[in-house]
């Protein structure tokens, strides 16, 4: 399944635009690449920026109780598979 694009504006400098497409070209890119480009850069920040808030929000809390809530989500997830694959 292909996912809908959305047009950003975004600016940059023109010292940075044209080092990618600089970049970019020297190794045959068309026309879409600098977007394709920057998309896993921006997805694995905010992933980054994510664990960090979690990692705030869960200073506090008891390392083990941490491991017990994970521990349960994977064997719920474990059994819903098993379940499919039985099914399926």
């Amino acid at each position: 399944m292909q996912e809908e694009a959305v047009r950003w504006s975004i600016k940059v400098s023109k010292d940075t635009d044209l080092t990618l497409r600089s970049y970019l070209g020297a190794r045959g890119a068309k026309s879409g690449a600098p977007a394709k480009f920057i998309e896993e850069p921006v997805r694995r920040r905010v992933l980054q920026c994510t664990v960090q808030d979690i990692r705030a929000r869960n200073t506090d809390t008891d390392p083990e109780e941490i491991q017990r809530i994970v521990d349960e989500a994977v064997s719920e997830v474990r059994a819903e598979r098993r379940a499919k694959q039985k099914a399926g």
